[in-house]
Protein backbone atom coordinates (compact mmCIF):
# COMPACT_ATOMS: atom_id res chain seq x y z
CA UNK A 1 0.00 0.00 0.00
CA UNK A 2 1.42 3.81 -0.51
CA UNK A 3 2.39 5.74 2.14
CA UNK A 4 0.17 6.83 4.32
CA UNK A 5 -1.17 10.73 4.25
CA UNK A 6 -3.11 10.84 7.77
CA UNK A 7 -3.76 8.51 10.68
CA UNK A 8 -5.38 8.99 14.09
CA UNK A 9 -4.75 6.50 16.71
CA UNK A 10 -7.19 6.56 19.44
CA UNK A 11 -8.67 9.86 18.42
CA UNK A 12 -12.04 10.42 21.23
CA UNK A 13 -13.58 13.53 21.82
CA UNK A 14 -16.53 13.70 24.89
CA UNK A 15 -19.13 16.88 26.02
CA UNK A 16 -19.22 16.17 29.39
CA UNK A 17 -20.62 12.92 29.51
CA UNK A 18 -21.56 12.43 26.16
CA UNK A 19 -19.23 10.22 24.41
CA UNK A 20 -19.39 11.71 20.71
CA UNK A 21 -16.66 9.76 19.39
CA UNK A 22 -14.20 7.02 20.72
CA UNK A 23 -10.83 5.39 19.92
CA UNK A 24 -11.25 5.81 16.29
CA UNK A 25 -7.92 4.85 14.42
CA UNK A 26 -7.82 5.46 10.84
CA UNK A 27 -5.21 6.02 7.82
CA UNK A 28 -5.55 7.40 4.87
CA UNK A 29 -2.61 6.86 2.21
CA UNK A 30 -1.71 9.56 -0.36
CA UNK A 31 -3.92 8.91 -3.83
CA UNK A 32 -6.71 7.36 -1.96
CA UNK A 33 -10.49 8.06 -2.17
CA UNK A 34 -11.97 7.60 1.47
CA UNK A 35 -15.73 7.62 2.00
CA UNK A 36 -16.81 8.35 6.31
CA UNK A 37 -20.66 7.07 6.45
CA UNK A 38 -23.25 6.81 9.37
CA UNK A 39 -26.33 8.02 10.67
CA UNK A 40 -27.19 11.49 12.05
CA UNK A 41 -24.57 11.60 15.68
CA UNK A 42 -22.94 8.53 14.67
CA UNK A 43 -19.48 10.60 14.76
CA UNK A 44 -18.98 11.35 11.34
CA UNK A 45 -18.66 15.21 11.81
CA UNK A 46 -17.27 14.82 15.24
CA UNK A 47 -14.25 13.13 13.59
CA UNK A 48 -13.61 15.59 11.17
CA UNK A 49 -14.11 18.42 13.34
CA UNK A 50 -10.83 16.57 15.02
CA UNK A 51 -9.08 16.03 12.44
CA UNK A 52 -9.29 20.22 10.54
CA UNK A 53 -9.08 21.55 13.66
CA UNK A 54 -12.38 22.70 14.43
CA UNK A 55 -12.06 21.36 18.21
CA UNK A 56 -9.72 20.17 20.15
CA UNK A 57 -9.45 15.92 20.90
CA UNK A 58 -10.17 14.79 24.42
CA UNK A 59 -7.16 12.13 23.51
CA UNK A 60 -5.61 10.57 20.73
CA UNK A 61 -2.83 11.41 18.26
CA UNK A 62 -3.30 12.72 14.42
CA UNK A 63 -0.48 12.14 12.19
CA UNK A 64 -0.22 14.03 9.39
CA UNK A 65 2.60 13.73 6.27
CA UNK A 66 4.46 12.03 8.28
CA UNK A 67 4.09 14.10 11.80
CA UNK A 68 2.38 14.38 15.02
CA UNK A 69 -0.17 17.26 14.79
CA UNK A 70 -2.01 19.15 17.50
CA UNK A 71 -4.03 21.35 15.28
CA UNK A 72 -5.19 24.86 17.81
CA UNK A 73 -7.67 26.11 15.06
CA UNK A 74 -8.75 25.48 11.23
CA UNK A 75 -5.80 27.79 10.34
CA UNK A 76 -3.09 25.24 11.77
CA UNK A 77 -4.89 22.32 9.72
CA UNK A 78 -5.24 24.43 6.60
CA UNK A 79 -1.46 25.51 6.75
CA UNK A 80 -0.36 21.71 7.24
CA UNK A 81 -2.52 21.35 3.88
CA UNK A 82 -5.96 19.97 4.77
CA UNK A 83 -8.19 22.08 2.89
CA UNK A 84 -12.28 21.14 3.90
CA UNK A 85 -14.83 22.08 2.46
CA UNK A 86 -18.02 22.04 4.90
CA UNK A 87 -21.79 22.29 3.82
CA UNK A 88 -22.34 26.13 4.92
CA UNK A 89 -18.96 26.55 2.68
CA UNK A 90 -17.90 29.25 4.11
CA UNK A 91 -18.30 32.14 1.49
CA UNK A 92 -18.61 35.74 1.36
CA UNK A 93 -21.67 36.32 -0.82
CA UNK A 94 -20.59 39.98 -1.45
CA UNK A 95 -17.02 39.11 -3.00
CA UNK A 96 -16.02 37.69 -6.20
CA UNK A 97 -14.18 34.24 -6.86
CA UNK A 98 -10.68 35.42 -6.32
CA UNK A 99 -11.46 37.27 -3.57
CA UNK A 100 -13.52 34.46 -1.78
CA UNK A 101 -10.33 32.10 -2.37
CA UNK A 102 -7.53 34.15 -1.04
CA UNK A 103 -9.77 35.17 1.97
CA UNK A 104 -7.18 35.65 4.76
CA UNK A 105 -4.44 34.73 3.07
CA UNK A 106 -4.30 37.66 0.74
CA UNK A 107 -1.21 37.68 -1.89
CA UNK A 108 0.51 41.52 -1.81
CA UNK A 109 3.14 43.35 -3.53
CA UNK A 110 6.23 43.95 -2.44
CA UNK A 111 6.13 46.18 0.74
CA UNK A 112 7.77 49.57 -0.42
CA UNK A 113 4.84 51.41 1.76
CA UNK A 114 6.84 49.85 4.74
CA UNK A 115 3.86 48.54 7.24
CA UNK A 116 1.45 48.83 3.99
CA UNK A 117 1.08 46.77 1.63
CA UNK A 118 -0.94 46.36 -1.83
CA UNK A 119 -2.78 43.74 -2.44
CA UNK A 120 -1.88 41.73 -6.14
CA UNK A 121 -5.34 41.01 -7.40
CA UNK A 122 -3.00 40.27 -11.14
CA UNK A 123 -1.54 37.31 -9.20
CA UNK A 124 -4.53 36.86 -7.16
CA UNK A 125 -6.71 36.28 -10.36
CA UNK A 126 -4.54 34.07 -11.94
CA UNK A 127 -3.73 31.35 -9.31
CA UNK A 128 -7.37 31.85 -9.37
CA UNK A 129 -7.81 30.58 -12.85
CA UNK A 130 -5.12 28.09 -12.55
CA UNK A 131 -7.68 26.99 -9.66
CA UNK A 132 -10.64 26.47 -11.54
CA UNK A 133 -8.39 24.65 -14.34
CA UNK A 134 -7.02 22.22 -12.22
CA UNK A 135 -10.24 21.17 -10.77
CA UNK A 136 -12.08 21.38 -14.30
CA UNK A 137 -14.02 23.95 -12.47
CA UNK A 138 -16.45 25.91 -14.80
CA UNK A 139 -17.31 29.16 -13.91
CA UNK A 140 -18.11 32.06 -16.78
CA UNK A 141 -16.89 35.22 -14.70
CA UNK A 142 -14.81 34.75 -11.56
CA UNK A 143 -15.54 38.67 -11.29
CA UNK A 144 -18.81 37.74 -10.14
CA UNK A 145 -20.38 37.73 -6.89
CA UNK A 146 -20.74 34.83 -5.12
CA UNK A 147 -24.34 35.31 -4.10
CA UNK A 148 -25.05 35.84 -8.10
CA UNK A 149 -24.19 32.40 -8.72
CA UNK A 150 -25.80 29.07 -8.22
CA UNK A 151 -25.69 26.56 -5.59
CA UNK A 152 -23.71 23.71 -7.57
CA UNK A 153 -21.30 27.27 -9.17
CA UNK A 154 -20.48 28.10 -5.14
CA UNK A 155 -19.89 24.35 -3.91
CA UNK A 156 -17.44 24.38 -6.93
CA UNK A 157 -15.76 27.43 -6.24
CA UNK A 158 -15.10 26.31 -2.06
CA UNK A 159 -13.72 22.93 -3.74
CA UNK A 160 -11.56 24.86 -6.33
CA UNK A 161 -10.37 26.66 -2.86
CA UNK A 162 -8.12 23.78 -2.27
CA UNK A 163 -6.62 23.48 -5.41
CA UNK A 164 -5.56 26.37 -5.41
CA UNK A 165 -3.44 26.44 -2.44
CA UNK A 166 -2.07 22.49 -2.95
CA UNK A 167 -4.00 20.69 -0.58
CA UNK A 168 -1.85 17.71 0.63
CA UNK A 169 -5.80 16.03 1.76
CA UNK A 170 -8.97 17.31 0.41
CA UNK A 171 -11.99 16.62 2.62
CA UNK A 172 -15.62 17.57 1.67
CA UNK A 173 -18.63 17.29 3.96
CA UNK A 174 -22.06 16.31 2.21
CA UNK A 175 -20.65 18.24 -1.06
CA UNK A 176 -24.06 17.66 -3.16
CA UNK A 177 -26.59 17.50 -0.24
CA UNK A 178 -28.36 20.54 -1.67
CA UNK A 179 -27.58 20.31 -5.17
CA UNK A 180 -29.50 19.35 -8.08
CA UNK A 181 -28.76 16.40 -10.19
CA UNK A 182 -26.37 18.48 -12.99
CA UNK A 183 -24.91 20.45 -10.14
CA UNK A 184 -24.30 17.06 -8.22
CA UNK A 185 -22.73 15.75 -11.67
CA UNK A 186 -20.45 18.38 -11.94
CA UNK A 187 -19.10 18.56 -8.84
CA UNK A 188 -18.65 14.58 -8.75
CA UNK A 189 -16.47 15.12 -11.55
CA UNK A 190 -14.30 17.52 -9.71
CA UNK A 191 -13.88 14.76 -7.35
CA UNK A 192 -12.97 12.33 -10.46
CA UNK A 193 -10.10 14.72 -11.70
CA UNK A 194 -8.90 15.05 -8.37
CA UNK A 195 -8.60 11.15 -8.23
CA UNK A 196 -6.83 11.19 -11.53
CA UNK A 197 -4.30 13.38 -10.29
CA UNK A 198 -3.46 11.04 -7.01
CA UNK A 199 -4.95 13.82 -4.41
CA UNK A 200 -6.41 11.68 -1.69
CA UNK A 201 -10.10 12.71 -0.10
CA UNK A 202 -12.12 11.96 2.44
CA UNK A 203 -16.00 11.83 1.36
CA UNK A 204 -18.48 12.41 4.24
CA UNK A 205 -21.73 11.64 2.27
CA UNK A 206 -25.19 9.19 2.90
CA UNK A 207 -25.42 9.05 -0.48
CA UNK A 208 -24.92 5.63 -1.20
CA UNK A 209 -24.90 5.56 -5.22
CA UNK A 210 -22.45 8.45 -5.15
CA UNK A 211 -20.06 6.65 -2.55
CA UNK A 212 -19.56 3.44 -4.26
CA UNK A 213 -19.25 5.73 -7.74
CA UNK A 214 -16.50 7.75 -6.39
CA UNK A 215 -14.30 6.11 -3.19
CA UNK A 216 -12.05 3.48 -2.70
CA UNK A 217 -12.93 2.34 0.70
CA UNK A 218 -15.84 2.92 2.93
CA UNK A 219 -15.18 3.47 6.36
CA UNK A 220 -18.75 3.49 8.49
CA UNK A 221 -19.29 5.19 12.36
CA UNK A 222 -21.85 3.88 14.40
CA UNK A 223 -22.61 5.51 18.12
CA UNK A 224 -19.00 7.15 18.14
CA UNK A 225 -17.28 3.91 16.73
CA UNK A 226 -15.77 3.23 13.51
CA UNK A 227 -17.56 -0.21 13.47
CA UNK A 228 -16.67 -1.44 9.91
CA UNK A 229 -13.60 -0.74 6.94
CA UNK A 230 -14.95 -2.01 3.92
CA UNK A 231 -13.17 -2.36 0.39
CA UNK A 232 -15.56 -0.73 -2.36
CA UNK A 233 -15.08 -3.87 -4.40
CA UNK A 234 -15.65 -6.51 -1.64
CA UNK A 235 -19.08 -5.36 -0.09
CA UNK A 236 -22.63 -3.60 -1.41
CA UNK A 237 -24.79 -1.16 -0.56
CA UNK A 238 -27.01 -3.70 2.14
CA UNK A 239 -23.45 -4.78 3.68
CA UNK A 240 -23.03 -0.65 4.50
CA UNK A 241 -26.24 -0.61 6.15
CA UNK A 242 -26.21 -3.15 7.65
CA UNK A 243 -22.93 -1.85 9.71
CA UNK A 244 -25.19 1.43 9.58
CA UNK A 245 -28.42 0.34 11.23
CA UNK A 246 -26.06 -2.36 13.81
CA UNK A 247 -27.48 -5.25 11.93
CA UNK A 248 -24.25 -6.08 11.62
CA UNK A 249 -22.47 -5.20 15.02
CA UNK A 250 -18.24 -4.72 13.75
CA UNK A 251 -17.36 -7.03 16.75
CA UNK A 252 -14.81 -8.28 14.22
CA UNK A 253 -13.60 -4.91 13.62
CA UNK A 254 -9.79 -4.18 14.60
CA UNK A 255 -9.21 -0.37 13.01
CA UNK A 256 -9.56 1.24 9.77
CA UNK A 257 -6.48 0.89 7.95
Amino acid sequence: MSEIILETKGLTKHYGGVHALTDANFKLHKGEHVAIMGDNGAGKSTFVRQITGVELPTRGEIIFDGQQMHFNGPIDAREAGIETVFQTLALADDLDVPDNLFLGREMTKADWLGPFRLLDYKAMRQATLDGLEKTAVKIPNIRNAIRNMSGGQRQCVAIARTATFHSKLTIMDEPTAALGVQETAQVENIVRTLKEAGEPLILVSHNMRQVFDLVDRIIVFRRGHIVANLKKEDTDGQDVVAYITGAKTGAEFEGAA
